[in-house]
C-alpha cells in the first residue's frame, strides 16, 4: 500500500488532526518555498514524512499573478515543480520518467493537474492528453484550467470527435478510459481511438499524458483497456505521464500499469513487473512502506491526505424485521432448492461444460441478495434523513448500484409501458426461467413447481431501492440523482406511476448528473444520491463559493466490499476549502458481516485513511489488517472452518455459543444439509464465500461468519504470541525501550532514475527495567498479590541449569523485568 499525505502548510497549522491521529500524522511542510498556504489542514503519514523529497533544482514558468492570488496553494505548487522536476529525467529504456499524486480525495488533484498542463503549455508543449472515468470530468477539467486562469487552453471531448478525425487543434483531448478501447467499422474501414489519439499526438509528442483516477486502469495484464494504457505509454515514451489517484496503488499488483515509475525494467533491480511484485508480496506490507518512502526520495511520488478533524462518524444498526426475515429466509430456501434443481438437471442432461450454467447461476444468486439486503434498510434511511435535515443539514446516500437493467427488462416486455415500480431481486424468476428451459421433460414437473414458488415469492420482495427512495423523499423534484442510468419509474402527482427518461429538455444525458449537482450545490435540492457513475471525481462538499453550505450528511446504504470504492465515494462530501466537515452514517443491517465492514471503514477514515497510504498507523489504528479478511489469515481461516465443518480435523476454536441445536446441529445442520457452502469449497476464495453465505438462512450466515472470525482472530493471536506477525514499519522505543546501535551498513545503489544510498541499521532494544529497579519498586509493594512471578513462558534467556527463566514483576502498573 502506497503511502500518505503531505501539506503546504505555514507554521501555525501545526495544531492538526484529531486526538486518535495525533501521534500517526505529520502536518505536512512544504519543501518548496512558494505559494499561498492550503485552505485546509492536510496531512502526512509520520512514514513519509520521516525522508525528505530531493532537493528542487526545477524553475517554474506558472505567472507570479496565479501564485500569488492563491490560485494554485503551495501544496498544489509542490507536487507541480516535483512533476516537472521528475519529467527531465529519461529512464534507462529511453523512456521519460512518470510520476505518481497519490493525494487524497478532496485535496485538489484536478488543480494540481491543471497546473501541469498550464506549465507544460506555457513552455511550448501545447497538446496534452487527460484520461478519467466519465466524459461528466471533461466539465471538470474545463473549471479547473479556468480556475488557475488558463481558460485559453481549450478541452475537446475525444467521444464528440468522429473515428479518423485528428484536425483538433492544439488544447487538452479528454477521454475516458473505455474510449481507449473503442472501435469503428464505419465505411469499411477498421478505426480505433487509440490510433486516432496517437495520430494526434506523433511519435515525437513530448506532452502530458495525464491518467486522473488511474485506479481504473488496475489489472492492465487482464483487462483491454489496461492493455490499452500500457501500449499508450509504450508508444509515446517521451510522453510526460502523470499518474493522479487517491487509491492508485491499493496493491502492489495493481501498480502494473505504472510503467514509467522505473521501478522495474531496464536498469533496475527488477528484470520485469513480476519480479517486483513477487519481492514485495513475499516480504509482506513493510516492504510496501519502504518502496512508497523511496518513490519520495526519488522524487516520483508524493501523498497528502485532507485532516479528518471534525469529520463524525456513526453506525446505525438496522434490525430486520420479522416479516423481512421471513421473506430472507424463505428465499435462502428456494435458491437452495433452485441449486439442487440445477444440480440434477445438469447430471440428467449429461452436460460436459457447465461453465456458463453456473456462472449465470451464482450471478444472478449474488444480485439477488445484494439488492435484497439495501432493500431492507430503506425505511430507517428515509426516517433518518428526514430528522436530519429538521436540524438544518442536507442529505447525501451514497449507493453502488441502480438496480436500472431489471427495470428495462420489465419494460422491454411491456412494449415501451410501466406502471408499477420494479422489484430488483425480482430478476430471480426471469434468470431461473432462463437457465430452466433446457431442462429435459423428466424434469418439467420439478421445472413448473420451482417457477410457480418464484412467481409468488416474487409478490413479497422488495421495490428497487433508488426509485423507492426517491419516491419516499417526494419524487425527482425534491432529489437531485447522480448516477449512471437513463431512466426512472416516479409516481405522477395523480398517484399513477410511469417510466420517464432522465434526460432533460434541451439537455442531453451526458449533462443530466451536471445539473442535478448544481441543483444540490445551490440548495434547491437537499437530497443527492449518489451511484458508483458518479462517485470519482464530483464534489458535494459544503463549500465556501456555493449558496447550499449546510453540514453534508453522507448516509451509506450499499457499503462497497472495495477499500478503493469507499474510499472514493466518501471523498465526495469531504474535501478542501469547506465551511464544514461532514457526518458520515453507516447504515448496518443485522446479516453476517456488514456490520464488521462498516466498522473497519469507520476506522480507516477516523484514522484518517485509505489503504493506499501505506503507513499502516494512518490506515488501521495499528492493527486494523486484522478486519482485512483478503490475506493469508483469512485463506488459513477458512481452510480450518471447511475442514472442521467436514469433519476432517478437530478444530480448538469453538462453534458460537447458543446455536438452535447446539454444537451438534451447527456441524450437521448448518452447513452439511446447506449446498451453498460446500458448493463454494472447490478453489474457495474468501470473495467467493462472503458472497456465496449470504445465500443462507439469517441465523444460518450469522452463526457461520462469526465462526470464520473467530478463527481468523484466533490464528493472529497465535502468530502474534510467536513473532510471526508483520506489523510492518514500527517506531522504535515508543516507550520507555532503550535502543543500542550495534552496526552500521552503507550501500550505494546505483539508482534509476537517479543515485542514491541506503544505510542499514542494526540495533538491539532493551524493554522493561533492569534488576536494581524492579527490586527497589517491589519493595515499595503493599498488596497480596503484588511482587515477582515465574513465568512458564519460554525465553531465550538461560539459568545455570539451562532452563528458561522470567519474572514477572506484578503491581497496579504491571511492570515486567526480562532476567
Amino acid at each position: 500500500m502506497l503511502p500518505m499525505p503531505h501539506t503546504a502548510q505555514t507554521q501555525h497549522d501545526f495544531t492538526v488532526c484529531g486526538s486518535s491521529v495525533a501521534n500517526e500524522c505529520s502536518v505536512h511542510m512544504c519543501a518548496a518555498n512558494i505559494g499561498i498556504s492550503h485552505p485546509d489542514i492536510v496531512v502526512e503519514t509520520n512514514t513519509l514524512s520521516s525522508v525528505p523529497p530531493p532537493d528542487i533544482t526545477y524553475t517554474l514558468s506558472i505567472p507570479d499573478r496565479t501564485i500569488s492570488s492563491g490560485l494554485l496553494s503551495a501544496l498544489q505548487l509542490e507536487a507541480i515543480i516535483y512533476a516537472c522536476q521528475q519529467h527531465e529525467v529519461i529512464l534507462q529504456n529511453g523512456q521519460r520518467a512518470g510520476f505518481l499524486i497519490g493525494d487524497g480525495a478532496g485535496v485538489g488533484k484536478g488543480r494540481t493537474v491543471a497546473g501541469i498542463i498550464l506549465e507544460n503549455f506555457l513552455k511550448g508543449r501545447k497538446r496534452a492528453l487527460w484520461f478519467s472515468v466519465s466524459n461528466d470530468l471533461k466539465y471538470d477539467a474545463e473549471r479547473d484550467l479556468k480556475d488557475i486562469n488558463a481558460p485559453d487552453i481549450p478541452v475537446f471531448a475525444l467521444n464528440k470527435i468522429k473515428y479518423g478525425d485528428t484536425a483538433t487543434s492544439e488544447g487538452v483531448l479528454f477521454a475516458t478510459y473505455s474510449a481507449l478501447i473503442g472501435e469503428s467499422q464505419a465505411g469499411g474501414q477498421h478505426r480505433t481511438r487509440l490510433k486516432q489519439i496517437l495520430d494526434w499526438c506523433k511519435p515525437s509528442f513530448d506532452g502530458v499524458i495525464v491518467f486522473d483516477e488511474c485506479h481504473k486502469a488496475k489489472n492492465a495484464t487482464s483487462t483491454k483497456m489496461g492493455k490499452a494504457v500500457l501500449d499508450l505509454q509504450s508508444k509515446l515514451p517521451r510522453a510526460r505521464v502523470v499518474y493522479a489517484s487517491a487509491t492508485g496503488a491499493s496493491e502492489p499488483k495493481n501498480m502494473i500499469y505504472m510503467s514509467r515509475l522505473g521501478i522495474w525494467g531496464q536498469g533496475t533491480p527488477f528484470k520485469a513487473f513480476d519480479d517486483f511484485l513477487h519481492a514485495i508480496e513475499k516480504r509482506g506490507v513493510g516492504a510496501m512502506e519502504i518502496v512508497a518512502m523511496d518513490m519520495k526520495v526519488s522524487g516520483m511520488y508524493i501523498a497528502r491526505q485532507l485532516s479528518f478533524s471534525g469529520v463524525s462518524f456513526r453506525i446505525e444498526e438496522i434490525t430486520l424485521d420479522e416479516q423481512f426475515k421471513l421473506v430472507y429466509n424463505k428465499a435462502a430456501r428456494l435458491w437452495a432448492e433452485a441449486l439442487e434443481l440445477f444440480t440434477r438437471a445438469a447430471d440428467t442432461l449429461g452436460l460436459a461444460s457447465r461453465k456458463s450454467l453456473w456462472g449465470q447461476f451464482w450471478s444472478s444468486h449474488q444480485r439477488f441478495f445484494k439488492y435484497l439486503c439495501i432493500a431492507g434498510k430503506v425505511r430507517r434511511l428515509v426516517e433518518l434523513a428526514h430528522t436530519e435535515m429538521q436540524h438544518g443539514k442536507c442529505i447525501v446516500i451514497g449507493l453502488q448500484s441502480t438496480g436500472e437493467a431489471r427495470t428495462r427488462e420489465v419494460l422491454d416486455e411491456n412494449d415501451g409501458h410501466l406502471d408499477r415500480f420494479v422489484s430488483a431481486a425480482e430478476s430471480i424468476s426471469d434468470s431461473a426461467e432462463v437457465m430452466l428451459c433446457v431442462f429435459s421433460a423428466k424434469l418439467e414437473e420439478l421445472k413448473l413447481r420451482l417457477l410457480g414458488r418464484i412467481a409468488e415469492l416474487g409478490k413479497e420482495l422488495p421495490l428497487n431501492t433508488l426509485d423507492e427512495l426517491i419516491d419516499r423523499f417526494g419524487g425527482p423534484e425534491k432529489v437531485s440523482e447522480m448516477t449512471g442510468r437513463k431512466g426512472r419509474v416516479v409516481r405522477r402527482p395523480d398517484g399513477s406511476v410511469r417510466y420517464e427518461t432522465r434526460a432533460e429538455q434541451g439537455m442531453n444525458i451526458d449533462h443530466v448528473n451536471i445539473r442535478e449537482k448544481e441543483r444540490f450545490m445551490t440548495g434547491e435540492k437537499l437530497i443527492a444520491i449518489i451511484s458508483e457513475a458518479a462517485s470519482s471525481g464530483i464534489s458535494l462538499q459544503a463549500d465556501k463559493r456555493v449558496q447550499n453550505r449546510r453540514r453534508r450528511v453522507h448516509m451509506t446504504l450499499e457499503l462497497p466490499w472495495s477499500a478503493d470504492r469507499a474510499i472514493q465515494q466518501f471523498g465526495r462530501t469531504h474535501r478542501s476549502n469547506q465551511v464544514t466537515a461532514p457526518e458520515y452514517i453507516f447504515l448496518i443491517s443485522e446479516l453476517a458481516g456488514e456490520r464488521r465492514f462498516a466498522s473497519i471503514v469507520a476506522k480507516r477514515l477516523e484514522s484518517l485513511g485509505a489503504l493506499t497510504h501505506g503507513d499502516r498507523r494512518a490506515t488501521e489504528s495499528r492493527d486494523l489488517s486484522q478486519y482485512n479478511f483478503e490475506n493469508k489469515y483469512g485463506t488459513k481461516a477458512l481452510d480450518k472452518i471447511t475442514k472442521a465443518i467436514l469433519g476432517y480435523i478437530d478444530n480448538k476454536v469453538p462453534p458460537p455459543k447458543g446455536y438452535p441445536g447446539g454444537d451438534i446441529m451447527f456441524f450437521r445442520g448448518n452447513v452439511m444439509a446447506n449446498c451453498f457452502f460446500l458448493s463454494c469449497i472447490p478453489d474457495c476464495t474468501i470473495t467467493k464465500f462472503l458472497n456465496r453465505i449470504l445465500g443462507l438462512e439469517v441465523y444460518q450466515q450469522n452463526s457461520l461468519f462469526q465462526y470464520f472470525t473467530d478463527n481468523f482472530e484466533y490464528l493472529i493471536n497465535k502468530d502474534k504470541k510467536e513473532g510471526k506477525y508483520d506489523m510492518g514499519i514500527l517506531d522504535l522505543a515508543p516507550g520507555n525501550d532503550e535502543i543500542h546501535e550495534e552496526t552500521q551498513e552503507k550501500f550505494l545503489t546505483p539508482g534509476n532514475p537517479q543515485e542514491g544510498q541506503v544505510i542499514l541499521y542494526k540495533i538491539s532494544v532493551d524493554r522493561g527495567m533492569n534488576w536494581k529497579e524492579a527490586c527497589s519498586k517491589a519493595e515499595k509493594l503493599t498488596g497480596d498479590y503484588e511482587g515477582f512471578y515465574l513465568s512458564n513462558k519460554v525465553h531465550d534467556t538461560l539459568t545455570s541449569d539451562n532452563k528458561s527463566c522470567f519474572l514477572c514483576l506484578s503491581s497496579k502498573c504491571q511492570i515486567t523485568s526480562h532476567l
